[in-house]
């Protein structure tokens, strides 16, 4: 099945993607950056560094963590991070709501 991803370039030259967003998301879920990773199949030194990199990138944190200690770790999304996530999804939906056709067109053209 033929996706539309959709990421924003800021002008300070960071940006915010489907991976990222994805991490946001496993992070909400699975509640530590550890077992995010797992879920994605990448190593935990990657989502750490893309978490570190997408909580210092806005004004407000996205996540709030707590090191390990004798029950572990934990991560856990803001009420920005949420929210983040929720505008990032909806305008993602809203792009494929207005391109449907035109990515049919696209999607027909592609070889089998």
């Amino acid at each position: 099945m033929t996706r539309l991803t959709i990421r924003i370039d800021f002008d300070n030259g960071q940006q915010v993607g489907h991976g990222k967003i994805r991490l946001l998301e496993n992070i909400a879920t699975h509640g530590s950056i550890s077992r995010a990773a797992k879920a994605m199949n990448m190593s935990y030194r990657r989502a750490w560094l893309l978490a570190d990199e997408i909580n210092s990138m806005f004004q407000s944190p996205v996540l709030e963590t707590q090191h390990g200690g004798s029950g572990g770790g934990h991560a856990r999304l803001t009420s920005f991070g949420h929210a983040l996530v929720g505008h990032y999804r909806t305008i993602e939906a809203q792009t494929l709501t207005a391109f449907q056709r035109q990515l049919a067109e696209i999607e027909q053209a592609v070889k089998p």
